[in-house]
């Protein structure tokens, strides 16, 4: 069944509120505060009026069928009111009430409710069950069970939650930034975040997507979302939570959401050309950014302070972060010197002192001069004073110089304080009105920056390789799995199976000395014993399949040469896909902690840039002198791995490790865990 546009829920002209207590008096209170000049509706079947709004007793009552309808019940009644609701033809309803499906591990009928209010709303899109609403800032139309902080703006970022909480401390932000709407979703037993986030793009007032995220429910749907965003020239920028194993849990029994892996979040997040930061305070800074100056091309910065102890700060601080100083031309060194005069040092990040203070012009043509590096954007330090104990005046010719500077560079530049509250809102609002950037803090200010410019803003054409239901898995022996991974054009070591002491010598004579010898069945062999390398004569072969725990035994080559490890895994992560690995390998795996992941399918160049990402990639290049590897052969092996994904739904791959020489990349370990009906 096709769901109704949402259009009429989300800018409603007409509201049912639906329940007698204190929340839904709240939805009156707050609708009438906010200045909702539609029809509002309280609905009761006994008091007389809700928050001084006269009552009706029921929904047939209604003059008009609403646009929208809060409807603040238990949940079983919930159930009934959707259904009706329905039957009417409403535009769209929030269901407040909790004790669905995330809380199917305590209540027997939660996840069955949630079944009956799906198939009850039919068509009629429901926001929820167990959320708060939302809020449209820009129509005055305020669905919302609480106070909220938020004011009527004409454009601005949209912010969709999936924590009523979350949500409302955003609506607290004194930051400046303009916020068009809010909107929490709750469990999302029918309609997803993605398909919100679809809706608000349509409307031509909001400028970018802010997102917090516990869980992706349809991967198709958001990656839609994503690619319309990035086809609109609306950023998004996401927050996600579940990089550990406690929110993990969380999230399961918040949202009934599937968290799925942090790389695999963050891999589809860089895929998709979406912004991913990593607390509330920076998804705010960013959201400024980009409702200012929309997506960066890059992270080049042009830092400039009265202080010597800020422009060291913001060097330091941006040494973490992915934003960069590019050194100062001649020319801007020429044009800064005529301003400046021969005291002071000329760098990126400038101090430029306090003798220019209060000079707008000459202000203007330092800013000025500063921006006409290769700079994208433009950051100039100033905290002002306490506006209750001090006088800003000083402060606000800066602001006049920068306003001058950017629209004599044509390049956005902002104002950082390097305190949140040295950056008073009024000014900050200010500042948004004149195309000037707000931010407040520094780390949280170049992380935003650093995001934002790593955007991709070209996306593949190609779709992301959905994740299949695979049912039973078996897990195939590495024997098996290396020859199901050369059918796809992995190269692997000369190899024989043996089950006596006397085959494996037989078959290290046939492969070659030296050789290694495996005992079958170990996934970690080291750690067990399992393992035997540089064999070199009959004997040491005979004395190691002597000592082997089992009787079943592989024996290999031994690749010599090789002048790194690497690892290529492929996982099956339900929320993002499958997620490709690729990092220092062997037994130091874990130790290293030097990995990247991508979003399948990839291409060459992809594997490439990704390869080169990694600390170990120095050492595949070559590292002080060495012979490099041969990179044309480590992406042809991952390649084949993801052929093989590609066409047997698979729930892991891994090569670890992958022996990596001057004209060689060879399989050394395989594993393969793939559905039970696959037949070689």
């Amino acid at each position: 069944m096709r769901m109704q546009a949402l259009d009429r829920l989300l800018r409603p002209k007409s509201i049912a509120v639906i329940g007698g207590g204190r929340w839904c008096e709240n939805v009156v209170r707050e609708c009438r505060k906010f200045g909702f000049d539609g029809e509002l509706w309280a609905v009761h079947p006994t008091r007389a009026e809700i928050a001084g709004c006269a009552t009706l007793p029921s929904l047939d009552r209604l003059p008009i069928v609403p646009d929208a309808a809060y409807i603040g019940v238990n949940r079983i009644a919930t159930v009934d009111i959707v259904r009706e609701l329905a039957a009417m033809n409403a535009g769209g309803a929030v269901c407040f009430a909790s004790g669905f499906q995330e809380a199917a591990a305590e209540l027997s009928d939660g996840a069955g409710l949630q079944g009956a209010l799906v198939e009850a709303a039919g068509d009629m899109p429901v926001l929820g069950p167990n959320c708060y609403g939302f809020i449209n800032a820009l129509d005055g139309a305020a669905l919302w069970p609480d106070q909220h902080g938020l004011e009527a703006v004409g454009r601005g970022v949209a912010i969709v939650s999936q924590s009523s909480n979350i949500a409302l401390n955003l609506t607290m932000q004194a930051r400046g930034l303009p916020v068009s709407y809010l909107v929490t979703v709750g469990n999302q037993a029918q309609t997803g975040m993605s398909q919100i986030c679809e809706a608000l793009l349509d409307d031509d007032r909001v400028t970018a997507l802010g997102l917090h995220i516990e869980g992706i429910g349809d991967l198709g749907q958001f990656e839609r979302l994503a690619r319309r965003a990035n086809s609109m020239g609306k950023p998004i920028i996401a927050l996600k939570v579940g990089k550990s194993e406690q929110a993990r849990r969380a999230a399961i029994s918040h949202t009934a959401a599937i968290a799925g892996s942090s790389a695999g979040s963050s891999a589809l997040f860089r895929r998709l050309g979406i912004a991913e930061v990593s607390s509330l305070p920076v998804l705010l800074e960013a959201l400024k950014l980009v409702h200012v100056t929309g997506a960066l091309p890059n992270a080049e910065l042009a830092s400039m302070s009265c202080s010597g102890g800020e422009a060291s700060l913001m060097a330091d601080i941006a040494k973490s972060c992915s934003t960069r100083f590019p050194d100062l031309t001649e020319t801007q060194k020429d044009l800064l010197r005529e301003v400046l005069g021969p005291k002071v040092a000329l760098a990126n990040p400038l101090d430029y002192h306090t003798y220019i203070w209060g000079d707008v012009d000459a202000m203007s043509r330092a800013f000025g001069a500063m921006m006409s590096g290769p700079a994208s954007l433009g950051i100039v330090v100033l905290d002002f004073p306490r506006q209750d104990r001090c006088s800003a005046g000083e402060w606000l010719k800066v602001i006049d110089a920068i306003e001058a500077a950017t629209k004599q560079s044509g390049k956005p530049i902002a104002v950082l304080s390097s305190l949140s509250e040295t950056l008073p809102e009024t000014i900050a609002r200010d500042l948004i009105n004149r195309n000037i950037v707000p931010l407040c803090g520094m780390a949280e200010a170049l992380e935003a920056i650093g995001a934002v410019a790593s955007c991709n803003r070209t996306l593949t054409r190609k779709d992301i390789l959905a994740p299949e239901s695979i049912g039973e898995t078996i897990t195939l022996t590495e024997n098996s799995a290396k020859d199901v991974l050369s059918a796809y054009g992995l190269q692997a070591p000369k190899r024989r199976l043996a089950h006596s002491c006397q085959q494996a010598v037989e078959a290290a004579q046939s492969i070659g000395l030296p050789v290694v010898l495996k005992a079958t069945g170990f996934a970690h062999k080291t750690e067990a014993g399992a393992v035997a390398l540089n064999l070199g004569s009959l004997d040491d072969v005979k004395e190691a399949a002597i000592g082997m725990p089992v009787s079943s035994l592989l024996v290999e080559e031994m690749v010599t040469d090789a002048f790194a490890e690497l690892l290529v895994g492929v996982v099956l992560d339900p929320a993002h896909g499958y997620v490709l690995t690729l990092g220092a390998g062997g037994i130091l795996t874990e130790l290293l902690d030097d990995s990247v992941s991508l979003i399948l399918p990839t291409c060459p160049a992809e594997i490439e840039a990704a390869l080169n990402s990694l600390r170990i990639g120095k050492v595949l290049k070559g590292y002080r002198g060495r012979q490099a590897c041969d990179l044309p052969a480590i992406i042809s092996a991952v390649m084949a791995v993801q052929e093989f994904v590609s066409s047997v739904p698979s729930e892991e791959v891994e090569i670890n490790p992958l022996l990596c020489g001057k004209d060689f990349a060879i399989a050394a370990d395989a594993l393969i865990k793939c559905g039970a009906e696959y037949e070689r």
